[in-house]
């Protein structure tokens, strides 16, 4: 299935803006089930500097630079992005749950330890021992991981409340997971502290899904939004595998992937320092449009 994706961040300035530096995540990621063979970012006013990098995680990062008075910010990203499926594995026959813990933290360096590095926690993630007892029952002695990882995903789904007023950017996981309440960030990330609180490496992902108006209803036009999930390492042969805890599946051909990292911290679409007076308004508009509708 390809794509087009339009995601459009307005800023509105109570007074000039004098000058801002910003760091955008904004281009989807190439994978192995997924490609993005065109992006375009556009940034009114023009940018004074512009350049193109990637971040630790390997995720494609934009810096631009504003500079002179202006009121206004708009930031226009556009892509096309191609999704297969993923491949589908029998949960049962994964490795034990125990054997990547261990595996994870072994004396030598492979895909197993590279990946071990999230099983720590980090600024927005700490691993307790509340999430763990949480995480356990999902993972009794030798079960296989992706069985675990399966259970573990519903059991978020259907213990949480989505709930888009219980919650902001800023709410710690620990007041999210007592009020069992929030949106993806926070089920993806109270899900990723119960995983690493076990051993487990876990990473948060930031992206889109495409979704489905009701029978008879037109796509409304901005009314799609940024997505999160999380992606568990699995071994080897299996690597890393996606859950979303939101939505209670395995993600496929609806999730388009734009950056992974330790948590929403390091995959914001949009960071930045602007120095002005007066307050800012933000608007966000997200679209996630088939190619076969355009």
């Amino acid at each position: 299935m390809r794509y087009h994706i339009i995601h459009r961040t307005t800023y509105v300035y109570d007074g000039p803006v004098t000058i801002g530096h910003y760091l955008a995540r904004l281009e989807p990621r190439d994978l192995p089930w997924q490609d993005c063979p065109w992006h375009e970012l556009t940034v009114s006013p023009e940018p004074m500097e512009f350049a193109g990098q990637s971040d630790y995680f390997g995720n494609a990062c934009a810096y631009f630079e504003i500079a002179g008075a202006h009121e206004k910010l708009e930031i226009l990203s556009r892509s096309y992005v191609d999704v297969r499926a993923a491949p589908v594995f029998d949960p049962s026959t994964t490795p034990p749950w125990e054997t990547i813990r261990e595996a994870c933290c072994a004396d030598r360096y492979d895909p197993a330890t590279a990946a071990g590095e999230m099983r720590f926690g980090s600024p927005l993630i700490q691993p307790s021992k509340s999430f763990g007892d949480y995480a356990i029952p999902s993972f009794p002695p030798g079960r296989p991981i992706l069985e675990g990882l399966v259970d573990l995903t519903s059991r978020v789904y259907t213990d949480f409340s989505f709930d888009p007023t219980a919650t902001d950017s800023a709410t710690p996981i620990d007041v999210a997971f007592e009020k069992k309440r929030g949106v993806c960030q926070d089920f993806a990330q109270v899900m990723i502290a119960c995983l690493r609180s076990i051993g487990l490496p876990a990473r948060y992902v930031s992206g889109y899904l495409e979704t489905i108006p009701p029978p008879g209803k037109p796509r409304m036009v901005g009314a799609d939004a940024s997505h999160a999930w999380v992606s568990l390492y699995c071994g080897e042969n299996l690597g890393w595998m996606d859950a979303d805890p939101t939505n209670n599946c395995l993600p496929s051909e609806r999730h388009i992937t734009l950056a992974w990292g330790r948590d929403f911290q390091d995959v914001s679409p949009l960071t930045g320092i602007a120095l002005g007076d007066g307050s800012q308004s933000l608007r966000v508009e997200v679209d996630v449009i088939p190619m076969v509708d355009v």
